[in-house]
């Protein structure tokens, strides 16, 4: 276990530095000496666990997916709790993706720097499809439900609609990051909710229930 638990922190230590330098310094600062420099340890060490540029920034990458996925997950969880409808909890889990402070930001740039590499390298490119993939899939899934419980109309097409909220969701990230005074977060969000409350037009039939009770 403690063998486990120390492959795991060594892992973190690494990729936490990557994000770090692709941050501060932009991705051509990412090299295996640097980012030994960065985690404060040796490069051999480093090399024992990833061997090549493209491998730590996909573990990277990876990690900083982990870390979204895990906080959309706790909104889902505290907004069932709450009564809270489907159209609220995806604009929450949504905006995760838009860089509105210093940590989402930070991700944001991770994000960016694995595109810009994908884009001549097929492996890692297949992981961003998957990745993108699988979050229209999720969004999907928020609208079939949506469209069980009341808040969906039954002629919505859920995958269709699911592109274009994602599309919106990645473009706001991608406006958000270039001109920031030009993105005010009210804006950001107003302009997330309002691509939302085109396919979210009915009334969770679990809400009017609570209303009624």
């Amino acid at each position: 276990m403690p063998r486990v638990a120390d492959h795991d922190a060594r892992h973190g230590q690494i990729t936490d530095a990557v994000q770090r330098l692709i941050v501060r310094d932009g991705l051509s600062a990412v090299t295996v000496a640097r980012t030994a420099a960065e985690a404060g340890m040796s490069v051999g060490l480093v090399q024992h666990y990833f061997t090549a540029k493209d491998e730590m920034l996909l573990a990277t990458f990876t990690r900083v997916n982990a870390r979204f996925t895990a906080r959309v997950e706790a909104l889902v969880n505290r907004g069932e709790a709450e009564g809270r409808t489907i159209a609220a909890m995806l604009r929450q889990a949504l905006a995760e993706l838009v860089p509105l402070d210093d940590a989402r930001r930070a991700e944001f740039l991770v994000r960016l720097a694995f595109a810009d590499r994908a884009a001549h390298h097929a492996r890692l490119a297949a992981v961003q499809r998957e990745t993108l993939a699988g979050i229209r899939a999720r969004v999907a899934r928020a609208i079939e439900n949506g469209t069980a419980c009341g808040e969906v109309a039954r002629e919505v097409d859920a995958t269709g609609q699911a592109l274009r909220i994602v599309a919106c969701a990645e473009g706001l990230a991608l406006h958000t990051h270039i001109d920031p005074d030009g993105t005010p977060e009210p804006a950001v969000l107003a302009a997330l909710d309002d691509r939302i409350d085109r396919v979210f037009t009915g009334t969770c039939r679990r809400a009017r229930r609570r209303a009624g009770d």
